[in-house]
């Protein structure tokens, strides 16, 4: 007779329905584990597009689609070169958030600490989430990437540091990370998920449930003038209008880092209380 294994060794039993919850406790307890092993104590949260790709990347792709179009001038052709000169366009929020990434990097490596403080952090793929990334390591700092595992998703991007890359299955556990770490958020333009973890963040600070204060950059006033007017929202009533000031916009990689560096200065280089002190990693939430 074969011998039954363990029940928290069994992968039957730890796939199925019946353990989800301890599969939900494991995406917050992995994560905490290495947060504290690699003395993390906060972080700052980039969200971005992933579609939006590095300068070299969109230049080189236009060329090659103009040498072919050369001999290949219809419909299809031109709906390509206008999509590839936007990309060409939009590369300038890549190598904005990549230098951004790297001012604060190098501002965090400065400061005297025995935890690594506000350390970049992104979704972990393509686009922002790499600029993002990337910009960190070049300056030397360490940057997380939490990923999300998905069947048609590209994988993550190679300038995460080793062993602060995290695959979740659960959105919820992700965003948990997210928030919980997080003491300033920059929001480059992007689509419909970055707009869900723009008001995720929101409600949590309108609401109350996230007890430190949290930095809200919106980047490229542009395009997010033309994608989210709050205005009308707090003149029917809907917010009021101090929340309004939640967010600051910024249009230069200088202009960004000032507005964070200040706002984490006088929020949150304050002495730690003995609780955060003793467990890096830990971040004050309400509840």
């Amino acid at each position: 007779m074969s011998q039954q294994p363990l029940a928290y060794l069994d992968p039957d039993f730890l796939e199925s329905d019946e353990s989800r919850p301890i599969r939900i406790l494991a995406e917050y307890l992995e994560p905490l584990r290495r947060f504290k092993d690699q003395k993390i104590q906060d972080t700052v949260v980039f969200f971005g597009s992933a579609r939006v790709d590095s300068r070299e990347r969109a230049e080189r792709a236009l060329q090659t689609l103009r040498a072919r179009g050369v001999h290949d001038a219809d419909a299809q052709y031109e709906s390509e070169l206008r999509k590839s000169n936007k990309a060409v366009e939009w590369a300038r929020y890549y190598e904005d958030a990549r230098e951004l990434a790297r001012l604060l990097a190098t501002w965090t490596l400065s400061l005297p600490s025995d935890t690594h403080r506000f350390v970049v952090t992104s979704g972990g793929g393509p686009g922002i989430m790499e600029a993002a990334n990337r910009g960190a390591r070049e300056a030397g700092g360490k940057t997380i990437g939490l990923n999300i595992r998905l069947p048609f998703e590209q994988g993550a991007n190679p300038y995460i540091t080793d062993g602060l890359h995290f695959e979740f299955h659960y959105f919820f556990m992700r965003k948990f990370w997210f928030a919980y770490l997080a003491k300033a958020l920059v929001i480059f333009p992007g689509g419909f998920g970055t707009l869900d973890e723009l008001f995720e963040i929101l409600t949590l600070v309108q609401t109350d449930k996230l007890s430190r204060k949290i930095g809200v950059v919106l980047y490229g006033r542009e395009y997010w003038e033309q994608v989210l007017d709050l205005k009308p929202m707090a003149e029917w009533g809907a917010i009021a209008e101090k929340d309004l000031e939640l967010l600051h916009y910024a249009d230069t990689p200088a202009d960004a880092f000032k507005h964070l560096r200040d706002h984490l200065t006088e929020h949150h280089l304050q002495p730690t209380t003995q609780r955060e002190a003793a467990t890096p990693g830990i971040a004050k939430t309400r509840g």
